[in-house]
């Protein structure tokens, strides 16, 4: 790996390039399970893979009041791998979200994603000798991650499928091919799929840090402020996937996952409602065990959000296979 970029997301993990599929490097960060919980041996490991939206920097490695879910992770055992997608954080981005998008395929669609986690999943388990490595997917990640689960069994331990995009069966939606190579999201737009779902009058759950959030956010992107107002250039790729899948066309089949699997997901998410995620669950028959953990007060960005201690520990113990609920 080559040496590490300038990381400026908030994030003190060590991160450096890993070279890519396709000719574009990836950017990954590694966290070590804290000493006590190694000295008995190699810590199981996890990988993030990130959502459609924002990278690893901005989600299990940001810090939050002082600590960040990867801190959680690590603290319980767990050796924390984290990766931004091509065109997403401090991974490069593509060639041609420096030119006009209009008419170009959208860019990170499923099958190219998934061969991007493929390549680093490989890589963690050649650095740490062997073995399985879980994945803790979020939103449109885990359409990514059930594609490269469902291709590479042998690499995967567990599978925890955080607010995952399944299918549904929609009409009127546009043609995935119809948004364009990329597209230019802002802190406005971002803010107000954030906090959506809250239920009208209660109190705000989105942390409080969500100015910085946002400032640290437009860094990723170095022309960022060049418009105005100030937008992230963003693949259309995941987009795409997802009205597909609500299209009726999900880009994996949950029949041919092998690994133990766990949708979590907050009571008011509108993205994985309870149909949705029992939709998943009853096409997940190769899960040697699946379960469904529905947390109380958190939409679909929990982690950014005042329920997120809940979603830490839930994470931490399905990972672990220290869970004590029921599984089917």
């Amino acid at each position: 790996m080559s040496q590490t970029p300038r990381d400026s997301e908030g994030d003190d993990a060590r991160g450096s390039l890993l070279p890519g599929p396709g000719g574009l490097d990836l950017f990954v960060r590694h966290r070590p399970a804290c000493a006590r919980a190694t000295s008995q041996g190699m810590a199981p490991a996890v990988l993030y893979v990130h959502g459609a939206t924002f990278p690893s920097g901005l989600s299990v490695a940001y810090p939050f009041d002082g600590r960040s879910w990867a801190d959680e992770l690590c603290a319980t055992g767990l050796e924390v791998w984290a990766f931004d997608f091509a065109g997403f954080g401090s991974s490069p981005r593509y060639p041609a979200q420096d030119a006009d998008p209009t008419g170009v395929a959208p860019l990170g669609r499923a099958p190219e994603a998934a061969a991007q986690l493929v390549q680093v999943l490989e890589h963690v388990v050649s650095a740490r000798g062997g073995g399985r490595v879980s994945l803790l997917a979020h939103s449109w990640g885990t359409i990514a991650a059930g594609l490269a689960a469902a291709r590479r069994p042998e690499l995967v331990d567990r599978l925890l499928l955080f607010a995952p995009i399944t299918r549904r069966t929609l009409s009127g939606l546009p043609d995935p091919a119809s948004l364009g190579g990329w597209y230019s999201l802002t802190v406005q737009a971002q803010h107000e799929r954030f906090v959506e779902d809250v239920p009208s009058g209660h109190p705000p759950v989105l942390t409080r840090q969500f100015d910085q959030w946002a400032q640290d956010w437009l860094d990723t992107d170095p022309t960022s402020r060049t418009r105005d107002p100030a937008s992230v250039r963003t693949p259309s790729g995941p987009r795409a996937d997802i009205i597909a899948a609500w299209s009726g066309d999900l880009a994996y089949d949950p029949y041919l996952i092998q690994a133990p699997t766990c949708i979590v997901r907050g009571e008011w998410d509108s993205l994985c409602t309870d149909g949705d995620a029992n939709g998943l669950l009853d096409a997940l028959t190769g899960a040697p065990l699946h379960r469904d953990i529905q947390i109380a007060g958190g939409t679909h960005l929990m982690h950014l959000e005042s329920s997120r201690h809940a979603l830490y520990r839930e994470a931490s113990s399905f990972l672990l296979g220290t869970e004590t609920s029921p599984v089917a």
